[in-house]
């Protein structure tokens, strides 16, 4: 699933493309033909983003929401457009350009009423301007849950998801089975901190990299790392192999249904 820097890039690439324009809404599927309908011709007043929801917002107070789940993606291409192929759940067309929709767990136009009842139930993001630190660190420090877990629920902090959870707990020497109340408000501020600075340069070059520069490829003279995912880490889908930093070999368990990284030698398990 996309993590958070993957959706403010797209609110930023329809903001460039269709803001200030008159968009022509269809769905090739059918699927949201209704919606479409509702949007057709109106202009893009602004585009944003709010960890993983995309919020295309319009001239007459509606907001288009989007959010792309596991398999949904945005194809974006020049006009004129070719003739939809696959099941097209969108496509918006202005301007000089056309963006496809495909397969989102979510697609539905809301009213402002409805925009306000989900962010309310999101966490801060750390890419935002107006987020709050203080809020997620308000249940964080009351959770018995595992800092791991807190992470990646989207009602705590908004936008961070597997890959940068293990990579901020790893550069900040935390265990990611520390219960949320036993993390000090110094580490907390340190993990938020450490989150704007990696979520933002993600944003900035489409990538994951957390490894600093004493650990890239070039500074260690090791061969750069092949993944789908693409970006340099330090314990994200490296189980057993050695940890950039102290060697240990990276460990790997699966934790609320999902898998975690980390390594033992710099995360010890707290006594």
């Amino acid at each position: 699933m996309p993590e958070g820097h993957t959706i403010h890039r797209l609110a930023a690439d329809h903001q460039r493309m269709f803001g200030g324009l008159a968009v022509a809404a269809t769905s090739p599927q059918g699927r949201f033909a209704e919606g479409a309908r509702r949007l057709d011709g109106r202009v893009l007043a602004d585009a944003d983003a709010h960890g993983k929801h995309l919020l295309l917002g319009f001239d007459d107070e509606l907001t288009l929401h989007v959010h792309l789940g596991i398999y949904g993606r945005f194809g974006f291409g020049a006009l004129p457009a070719p003739d939809p192929v696959g099941l097209v759940r969108l496509r918006l067309v202005g301007g000089e350009h056309f963006a496809d929709l495909r397969g989102p767990n979510t697609c539905e136009v809301l009213e402002p009423g409805e925009v306000k009842l989900l962010r309310d139930r999101l966490g801060p993001d750390p890419l935002r301007a107006d987020a709050d630190p203080e809020l997620a660190w308000r249940r964080i420090s009351r959770a018995r849950t595992p800092i791991a877990v807190l992470l990646m629920d989207q009602s705590v902090v908004a936008g961070p998801g597997n890959i940068y959870r293990a990579e901020v707990l790893f550069r900040q020497g935390i265990d990611p089975r520390l219960p949320g109340r036993r993390l000090s408000a110094g580490q907390w501020a340190a993990i938020w901190d450490d989150l704007v600075l990696l979520m933002a340069e993600g944003v900035r070059v489409g990538r994951i990299d957390t490894v600093r520069p004493e650990h890239t490829p070039e500074a260690m003279g090791r061969p750069p790392r092949v993944d789908d995912h693409g970006g340099e880490v330090y314990v994200y889908r490296r189980a057993g192999l050695p940890c950039l930093v102290c060697g240990t070999p990276v460990a790997a368990a699966e934790v609320a249904s999902r898998n975690l990284f980390w390594c033992p030698g710099c995360q010890p398990s707290p006594v």
